[in-house]
């Protein structure tokens, strides 16, 4: 794994020629603010390769769905999901579902803004087709994602 080198650039990779272990490991050894960097960049490109968008809207329409998502991350971060709805007492509960419905609101017009000024740049049927991406890409996150302790102890409690 030498060759790797761990100053080396993340674009010196070729990633589709590693196997699995080495890919790992070569993302095990990146900090973390290049393994955020790496993701970014390999979400991107998925994307603008799904999309098959001209090479010459990429960088202007990556500026634009990145910023979408910081600012979606952004409004998701208002609403605290870490709570436990069987404790709460009913004004407390009301007041997080009423919390819960501002946020999908605020969730639902930020998507809107952001679908306008990406048909600025691509066509709608692309705009649309990325939306449709978007629940797919987190599908499978998810997927990927290792379950929490919590599951893990209901599994052991409930066999």
């Amino acid at each position: 794994m030498y060759a790797f080198g761990l100053n080396a650039q993340k674009t010196d990779y070729d990633w589709k020629k590693m196997n699995p272990k080495q890919r790992k490991e070569v993302i095990n050894n990146l900090s973390p603010e290049e393994r955020k960097a790496l993701l970014n960049e390999f979400r991107n490109n998925m994307v603008m390769d799904n999309l098959n968008l001209d090479p010459s809207d990429k960088k202007e329409f990556t500026d634009i769905y990145n910023e979408y998502l910081e600012s979606q991350k952004q409004i998701k971060s208002q609403f605290n999901s870490n709570f436990d709805a069987e404790t709460l007492s009913d004004e407390e509960a009301k007041a997080k579902l009423q919390q819960s419905f501002e946020v999908g609101q605020k969730l639902l017009d930020n998507r809107k803004k952001y679908a306008d000024k990406m048909q600025q740049i691509i066509p709608c049927q692309k705009v649309l087709k990325l939306f449709q991406s978007e629940g797919m890409m987190r599908e499978k996150m998810n997927e990927r994602k290792p379950r929490g302790n919590d599951n893990a102890a209901k599994q052991r409690q409930n066999p």
